[in-house]
């Protein structure tokens, strides 16, 4: 399969362009409508691979779903739902991680699930034992099987007490799909409260769940006997947001993103001030612009919200490049997130990788022989270079960097980024870059 986009850099982006749901908040959203007795109608839902491959896992599950593209409007009904061919969930296993949180719904609604083995972006270690130890907890039988594994619940679920060594989202997400339905009452301990998240418990509220959350990260559910349907209008996609912010900066140019939303990027927009970034807040969205001169130098650390988000990380890098001074960024989230750096080296960066921890957060990975800091010195001009996309939002920082360089980059595999960036190709258009795509199998 060749997937090129040639991409004539150099010129600053300059334009309007409209993000709509989140990507790490959809998806789950869609799993959730498998709780509910009734049709569910999800509204913002951006057209991207993702909410291709959960339509096509909730089909094999015997959910009717009718996605409304242009409206972004999809229409869930899981009344029918069924236990599906094994093989074809094996399939749409490789492109995706979400198979692992149909779990929950799927043991309160048929009392088993098989679980293949999962793919994903390769960006470090993402352990499936948080999910496989909460629903053990719950009551679950888990049997490991050639090509995946079966869990199995002959009895209703039960509420349980339980602490996270690490606030993961996916844990925190399997947690929540898993306990609304679960008899008596569930506590998590250092759980995920990410927006994403957040919305996800919006959804489930309107489901009929009973959950609270506090201050301290504890999230409590009150199980309850059934769920119906739900409608919703999905929270705005802030890293896809911050991402085409990063590349109004690192181009030197002007972007509204219409649809961003200032509550759910506060530490993002802080960051991207310091940096020497402005943009302007109204009700429709947000407008990201360079206002001219240096940009400057920052120290930064990636952490769980409300800290800097990971994802926001590797497009902020690339505009980094172009900042005078030395920049400092240690990642704290996941240990293999600076991959992405090789291409920028090869373009003309001058970064170097520290196995250290360059910074004051407690790390995981400090001592562990990690590349999980980074220091960045420019600015530095990049050059055009041929280009290999490594995961999702690396493979859009590289499109940065290729927006950035003077003359003509090719960036292969850029397939990896429609996963999350919705008709990414007509916004570059609609903000002037130059470029030319070319596919074929």
């Amino acid at each position: 399969m060749t997937d090129l986009l040639y991409v004539d850099g150099g010129n600053p982006l300059r334009g309007e362009i409209t993000v709509r749901g989140a990507k790490n908040f959809v998806s789950k959203a869609m799993v959730a409508a498998l709780l509910g007795d009734g049709p569910s109608e999800l509204r913002n839902v951006p057209v991207i691979r993702d909410v291709q491959v959960v339509t096509e896992l909730l089909e094999l599950h015997g959910v009717r779903v009718g996605f409304d593209a242009e409206a972004g409007t999809i229409r869930l009904d899981p009344r029918d739902v069924q236990t599906p061919m094994v093989a074809g969930v094996g399939t749409l296993a490789g492109a995706s991680r979400i198979p692992i949180l149909f779990c929950g719904p799927l043991l309160h609604r048929l009392g088993e699930a098989f679980i293949p083995d999962l793919g994903g972006c390769q960006i470090g270690d993402r352990p499936i034992n948080y999910h496989l130890d909460i629903l053990r907890q719950f009551g679950a039988s888990v049997d490991k099987h050639p090509g995946g594994i079966l869990l199995s619940a002959p009895r209703r679920l039960t509420g349980t007490k339980l602490s996270l060594p690490y606030p993961s989202v996916g844990a925190t997400e399997q947690l929540l799909l898993t306990a609304v339905c679960a008899e008596g009452i569930t506590e998590l301990s250092n759980a995920a409260i990410e927006p994403e998240i957040l919305d996800l418990i919006n959804v489930l509220q309107k489901m009929g769940a009973i959950i609270s959350v506090d201050t301290d990260r504890v999230i409590r559910i009150e199980g309850v006997e059934r769920l119906s349907g739900y409608t919703h209008t999905a929270l705005p996609d802030r890293i896809e947001a911050a991402s085409w912010a990063s590349a109004a900066l690192a181009t030197g140019g002007d972007v509204y993103v219409s649809g961003a939303r200032q509550a759910d990027m506060t530490t993002f927009l802080n960051t991207f001030r310091k940096v020497g970034g402005e943009f302007a807040i109204d009700d429709a969205g947000i407008r990201f612009y360079h206002p001219g001169g240096d940009l400057h130098s920052i120290q930064l650390e990636t952490d769980v919200h409300p800290g800097f988000m990971t994802d926001w990380q590797q497009p902020l890098v690339v505009a980094l490049t172009q900042a005078r001074g030395l920049s400092i960024v240690h990642e704290t989230v996941y240990e293999n997130r600076f991959g992405f750096v090789d291409a920028l080296l090869g373009m003309g960066a001058t970064i170097q990788l520290y196995r250290e921890c360059l910074g004051g957060h407690p790390c995981r990975f400090g001592q562990r022989n990690f590349y999980h800091s980074a220091v960045i010195s420019g600015p530095t001009p990049l050059s055009a270079a041929d280009i290999e996309v490594p995961d999702l939002r690396g493979g859009f920082s590289h499109l940065i960097a290729a927006l950035t360089a003077k003359g003509q980059s090719s960036v292969r595999g850029i397939s990896l980024i429609d996963r999350g960036y919705e008709r990414f190709t007509e916004k570059l258009e609609a903000l002037g870059a130059q470029f030319s795509r070319e596919t074929s199998g």
